[in-house]
């Protein structure tokens, strides 16, 4: 049996009724107005062919084939535009962390 998880009414993960859940989004945040573009986009779409949809950038990409590569904007300002997303789209959304204390 597999366990599920209420993210919210329409976002049950492992439901078999709805089994698949899009995950998407830039791979960090960068452009505040990108950011919001690219959700509203990508909502647009999954309302359409009714596909659950959560919204997932990265505000810190510590994980950089380079040094001097973005990383993205940092916790605060990143959870910031992760928050315009979930109040202004409508979207739930998801973060990846590195640190302990970044949970």
């Amino acid at each position: 049996m597999i366990k599920q998880v209420k993210l919210n009414d329409d976002i049950i993960f492992g439901d078999p009724k709805k089994p698949f859940v899009l995950l998407a989004g830039p791979c960090a945040i960068e452009e505040e107005d990108r950011v919001l573009r690219i959700a509203e986009g990508i909502k647009k779409i999954t309302d359409k062919l009714r596909i659950p949809y959560v919204f997932k950038a990265s505000f810190d990409k510590a994980n950089r084939s380079s040094i001097d590569s973005y990383r993205g904007p940092g916790l605060e300002e990143g959870l910031r535009i992760l928050e315009r997303v979930k109040k202004e789209i409508g979207l739930s959304v998801i973060s990846d962390i590195h640190l302990p204390e970044q949970a």
